[in-house]
């Protein structure tokens, strides 16, 4: 009987899941080693493979340089003409190959050796050239490829990349890599605007709408007006005291005008912090239905004002 795609699909996903299960069960015994390794070099870590582990080193560098491991990537043919250069005794160098025995990076090897540089091998067969070499082995296990012929790099790939997030994540907790660090070093696209917090975007100082108690409802809705939220901030001493909204309007509507801010406003305003996450602030104003938050201290101190739309233009939703 012929496959459909989508058999052939879940036998290639079949066959790789299991080969990640096993690398799970019988993680390499050097693991631990080579995450105390990395952690004590004072450079970088340098990752290198050839064809599609190549491609497999590049995405394991970014990773790794993206949580808190400076690393970068050198390309084994590079290196052998002059790029060796890039490769120092302060750092340490990952090299990736199913086999082994890429030829293309024996040069890497060989400088290694000479410079005392650490070396971390990731493959699949012990008794190879480049596993003996190593100071660190990461050893793969010996799963069969996903494609129909056995030879294309499918599984091996999987598990190599699979290998380098745990590395990556491992260093990741070791160092204390947290939010903060990271937002760092994503400031741009949705991953950094998920982590931005909401002192990042909000409107302070002179663009806060603010009233007092005895402040007259004429005026207020000139500050209210003026400031463009659609809401006034009733502060005591600087602290939040409550909050006019179109809402308070329509309720107070019969004497609207003959009546003071303290008459008029709602006593228990929402409120967020300043290094709430946006993400978060978002999710208050999505199950109130609330276009704004005001934006306090500890003490209720008025320090902010976020608007839906500011959350909008900084990229969360």
């Amino acid at each position: 009987m012929t496959q459909t795609p989508s058999d052939i699909a879940r036998g290639v996903l079949e066959t790789e899941s299991k080969a990640l299960n096993q690398l799970g069960q019988d993680l390499p015994q050097d693991f631990d080693a080579a995450i105390d390794e990395l952690l004590a070099i004072p450079g970088r870590v340098i990752v290198s493979g050839m064809g599609k582990s190549g491609h497999v080193a590049g995405k394991i560098a970014a990773t790794l340089a993206s949580t808190g491991t400076p690393a970068q990537v050198v390309h084994p043919g590079e290196a052998s003409h002059g790029d060796l250069g890039m490769i120092t005794p302060n750092d340490a160098v990952i090299l990736i190959s199913n086999s082994g025995e890429t030829r293309e990076l024996s040069d890497m090897i060989g400088h290694c050796a000479r410079f005392s540089v650490p070396l971390i091998a990731m493959t699949k067969r012990p008794g190879s050239t480049l596993a003996k070499a190593a100071d660190h082995l990461l050893l793969m296990p010996d799963a069969p490829e996903a494609c129909s012929i056995g030879m294309a790099p499918t599984t091996s790939t999987t598990m190599a990349m699979a290998m380098g997030d745990a590395l990556a994540v491992a260093l990741m907790n070791c160092r204390g890599f947290d939010r903060e660090r990271f937002l760092a070093f994503h400031p741009g696209g949705t991953l950094g605007a998920q982590l931005l917090r909401v002192s990042a975007v909000m409107h302070r100082g002179d663009e806060l709408p603010t009233v007092t108690k005895e402040t007259p409802m004429s005026e207020t809705l000139l500050v209210m007006s003026q400031k463009g939220f659609g809401v006034a901030a009733m502060v005591n001493s600087g602290k939040l005291a409550g909050i006019i909204t179109d809402g308070d309007l329509r309720r107070n509507m019969d004497g609207l005008m003959d009546r003071t801010a303290g008459e008029v406003a709602t006593r228990t305003p929402l409120i967020t912090r300043p290094d709430t996450l946006l993400t978060e602030a978002l999710g208050i104003m999505n199950k109130t239905k609330r276009t704004v938050l005001m934006v306090v201290e500890e003490d209720h101190t008025l320090v902010g004002l976020l608007h839906i739309h500011d959350v909008l233009r900084a990229g969360v939703a």
